[in-house]
């Protein structure tokens, strides 16, 4: 297949996971108010879970095929924060986020907001910042700890600690989150400071 095939399977992979953003706010707009029945939340999951497999797969088989290309590499970033900010926003109007968990959701929010714009800056300036393994490991605990308050009340009712630890899993990320984007940030300055 031609190097930058927009339709490559790896690429396909990105625009499924982009498509899964309204799909999983549809499932908690079913019956045309916010409202988060147990089928609401477990169809949202099972979008979700799909979507995040597909995060892995794009990278993974555009790399082993030799299928990368500047379209896939524009759009899984944004995928990736499309599909965790629609969650994000989503959790907190349902309450399954609520009080002092706020603002570890803000906390994620603002720093992939403050990351996108930094790497856009930088890109412009031709200079690469490359994603580190810990920045890797706060997606994959940002990713379950979603994954578990999606299913919040309605994973409760089989194992009474998943929302509880989606919380708690939400509070590690954010703070992976602060710690990595110090790092990019750090990382970027001397390109940004004349």
């Amino acid at each position: 297949m031609p190097k930058n095939n927009a339709y490559s399977l790896p690429n396909i992979l990105t625009y499924a996971r982009i498509i899964a953003v309204p799909l999983v706010v549809v499932c908690f707009f079913l019956e045309g108010r916010l409202q988060s029945s147990d089928a609401a939340r477990w169809g949202a999951l099972a979008i979700f879970a799909i979507a995040s497999i597909t995060d892995f797969l794009d990278g993974y088989l555009a790399r082993i095929w030799k299928q990368t290309s500047t379209i896939g590499r524009m759009l899984d970033p944004i995928a990736d924060k499309l599909l965790v900010s629609a969650c994000l926003l989503l959790l907190a109007a349902d309450g399954t986020i609520a009080g002092w968990s706020l603002w570890a959701a803000i906390i994620i929010l603002c720093r992939e907001i403050l990351v996108s714009g930094l790497r856009e800056y930088l890109a412009e300036l031709k200079v690469s910042v490359p994603v580190s393994q810990l920045a890797k490991w706060k997606t994959t605990i940002q990713m379950v700890a979603i994954a578990f308050l999606l299913a919040g009340p309605a994973g409760d009712e089989l194992v009474p600690v998943i929302t509880i630890s989606g919380i708690i899993l939400l509070w590690i990320a954010a703070l992976i989150t602060l710690y990595t984007g110090w790092d990019y940030f750090r990382a970027g300055l001397k390109h940004v400071v004349d």
